[in-house]
């Protein structure tokens, strides 16, 4: 099945989507592997492995598509992908859409942030006109060759013009053509009053700011929310780990005391596809001795 058609009926179901964020193509093989039913590609995460710099808009759309497809085709499950503020103008948009369905990612949101653009739980934002942004939205649904393709518009205007003008762009969002809104950074406080408001399937941004609260995903469903993105959890998660070998390594010189808590070389390669490997020199007959083996 098509990621995109796997996604709307995924939509189509009672509650939430819980998307893990990743920011590769082994992240996305681990999200597979834990059972979840759709994976996310994190802006923030992708501009840190990539560059090692803050999301301030430093990567390019063909550097963030190149990462998309690459995740895309290794986790074998949709791929909701950041797509930042489509990187121009709507004609630039019309090309970021049809880039990202070749790359196979079965969703994308865009932004109402000006260039170059901040991350979303960063101050400091700044944000296009309405106009300009409903333009974008419609750019980005014309460019659409798969009509099973999600469109998710993003506003971050709660920070800069607040709730009401936030809630006020997502309306004009959703008329414009997309499928699902994103309103980045609500409080505790405001989150009930998003979906009473917004006729349109919500997605609840998980990111690791403190900015939104840490909620469940039964909480975050009776709040009317359709998809849950977790964006940096598994990277940051990394980040923590790679400390504590790093440390252990300078300071004592060796890993033995760290060999039995890590993954093991066969979990690795299992991981990867080791056995699918395996499978495939035999169905064609590569001879017994050089066939790749523990």
């Amino acid at each position: 099945m098509r990621p995109t058609k796997a996604l709307r009926q995924l939509m189509g179901r009672p509650g939430a989507i819980v998307a893990p964020g990743v920011v590769d193509a082994l992240g996305g093989k681990l999200v597979r592997s834990h059972g979840f039913e759709a994976v996310y590609m994190t802006g923030a995460g992708t501009t840190a492995v990539r560059l090692g710099m803050p999301d301030v808009g430093l990567l390019t759309a063909t550097e963030m598509i190149d990462n998309a497809a690459r995740i895309a085709d290794a986790a074998g499950i949709p791929l909701i992908a950041d797509a930042d503020n489509g990187y121009g103008g709507v004609l630039n948009v019309r090309r970021t859409i049809r880039d990202y369905e070749r790359a196979g990612v079965a969703a994308i949101h865009l932004e109402d942030q000006v260039i170059p653009k901040r991350c979303g739980h960063l101050a400091g934002k700044q944000l296009v006109p309405t106009e300009e942004m409903v333009a974008k939205i419609r750019a980005a649904a014309d460019a659409r060759t798969d009509p099973d393709f999600v469109l998710i518009a993003r506003t971050d205007a709660i920070a800069v013009e607040g709730l009401d003008a936030a809630l006020e762009r997502a309306a004009r969002y959703r008329e414009a053509g997309a499928d699902v809104l994103f309103v980045e950074a609500p409080s505790r406080e405001q989150l009930p009053l998003i979906a009473p408001r917004v006729d349109a399937p919500l997605l609840y941004n998980m990111a690791a700011s403190g900015k939104t609260p840490f909620l469940g995903k039964a909480e975050i469903e009776r709040l009317g929310f359709k998809i849950i993105i977790y964006p940096n959890w598994v990277l940051l998660a990394a980040i923590k780990a790679a400390n504590e070998v790093l440390s252990t390594l300078k300071t004592t010189g060796s890993i033995a005391e760290i060999a039995k808590e890590v993954t093991t070389f066969k979990e690795f390669f299992d991981l990867l596809g080791m056995p699918e490997v395996q499978a495939l020199e035999a169905r064609y007959g590569v001879d017994e001795e050089t066939r790749v083996k523990y």
